[in-house]
């Protein structure tokens, strides 16, 4: 290829456009596209005028790694901030679809299982950021466990051992920072033990800064939802979990709800034409007359389950995975109908993935798939509050930045020896 012919291309011309623009003949022109000849250096330069210059990419001011990525939760939150994210896994091939439609994977794939992944084969980065699976350790997840007499915790095969990946990834790589996340009961989960062996892992094994704080994400969306941070730096760098900026006021359900007065964009999954819910998502007088039941024989035993009814005014209880079975957890009030379940548009909004008449986030599942998504998913706004307060000490240069890891290896060998 000549260079007139690749300079032509790279400014979007046709070879009778650059004839047009350069003063020359469309024969002349195909003889310089062909190597036969060249333009006068002017004409060459013109040309280059013409090519738009190339973006200049925008260096991150860190790097970071998305580990059981789900839905994108934690990336929604630091990428704003000025990282780049460098590496991503998620096992599930429902939440990879999601979390490609709504992040740039374009420079990595979404690689899957994590526990058939190399550390070495990880890149580089400056924080590591996981929401290990909850189940082993949730009050719901043990309990259903016991029941199916499964181990649950650190003897979970399937599960409970994913935390060891994150460790052995952090050993290999050794970040500046990380943040992981999970439920409030891994604290108390089998008497303490499965967090006091998080918690060596972290500070006496691995060596890092460690501390915990347990956060109710009512404070940013209408939804009780208490979650355990993690974060660990290598360095002592004077984070504080104590200026974490708890807003005073939280927000309620009228916040995330449909407006349902036609005001909203038409969204095909979740309104009618005119704005009203889909009745899609009202019970049914079966499954409606069910819940009532099955509460009232709970009351009357003293128990504490039944549905959870909840108007625009109210706050919402936890949402689940399993909401998409029958949504008792949190139904809506509606006027002379049967309550309703919310809509997977009002679950993103409920867990901080969007706003009403903001940017939507892209739902491209099934509602099944969608509810299982964002009841596993971590509040957006929270992961983004403590991020804000991780920033400064990420961005703070490391004492023992200039050191390579070779000698911080060999440095290592010889207090050993």
């Amino acid at each position: 290829m000549s260079e007139f012919s690749e300079l032509r291309q790279q400014a979007g011309l046709s070879v009778a456009e650059a004839a047009q623009h350069l003063g020359y003949t469309e024969r002349q022109c195909y003889r310089f596209e062909a190597g036969e000849g060249e333009p006068r250096k002017a004409a060459m330069a013109v040309l280059r005028l013409l090519v738009p210059a190339k973006p200049v990419e925008k260096k991150p001011s860190f790097t970071f790694i998305d580990l059981f990525a789900g839905i994108g939760g934690f990336r929604r939150a630091f990428e704003p901030l000025g990282g780049k994210c460098v590496f991503t896994s998620e096992w599930d091939r429902w939440s990879q679809a999601t979390y490609k439609a709504n992040y740039d994977c374009t420079d990595h794939d979404v690689a899957g299982d994590i526990t058939k992944i190399e550390a070495k084969d990880i890149p580089e980065h400056d924080v590591l950021l996981a929401g290990f699976p909850c189940q082993p350790f949730s009050l719901a997840g043990v309990s259903k466990k016991n029941s199916l007499g499964r181990a649950h915790g650190f003897q979970c095969e399937m599960q409970g051992t994913l935390f060891f990946d994150i460790a052995r990834i952090i050993q290999h790589h050794r970040p500046k920072a990380f943040l992981l996340e999970n439920v409030k009961n891994l604290r108390s989960h089998d008497k303490g033990n499965t967090f006091d062996v998080i918690m060596k892992t972290l500070m006496e094994d691995l060596g890092y800064n460690v501390q915990t704080r347990i956060v109710d994400a009512r404070h940013w969306v209408p939804q009780h939802r208490e979650r355990i941070f993690i974060v660990g730096f290598r360095e002592d760098s004077g984070f504080n979990f104590d200026d974490l900026e708890i807003p005073d006021a939280g927000p309620t359900l009228d916040s995330i709800l449909h407006t349902e007065d036609g005001s909203e964009a038409h969204d095909e999954r979740s309104l009618l034409p005119n704005g009203k819910v889909d009745p899609r998502y009202t019970l049914s007088s079966h499954l409606w007359t069910y819940l009532q039941n099955y509460a009232e024989k709970h009351r009357a035993a003293g128990n504490g389950f039944g549905f959870g009814l909840v108007g625009s005014e109210d706050i919402a209880r936890t949402l689940s995975a399993r909401y998409h079975k029958d949504g008792s957890e949190i139904l809506i009030r509606q006027k002379r109908k049967n309550p309703r379940r919310l809509t997977p548009r009002e679950c993103a909004r409920l867990m901080g993935f969007e706003k009403r008449g903001g940017e939507p986030f892209k739902i491209v599942v099934s509602d099944t798939q969608a509810y299982r998504q964002f009841g596993n998913a971590v509040v957006a706004p929270v992961v983004e509050a403590v991020a804000k307060l991780m920033l400064p000490h990420i961005l703070a240069k490391s004492k023992a930045s200039k050191k390579t890891r070779k000698q911080e290896d060999k440095e290592e060998l010889l207090s050993v020896a």
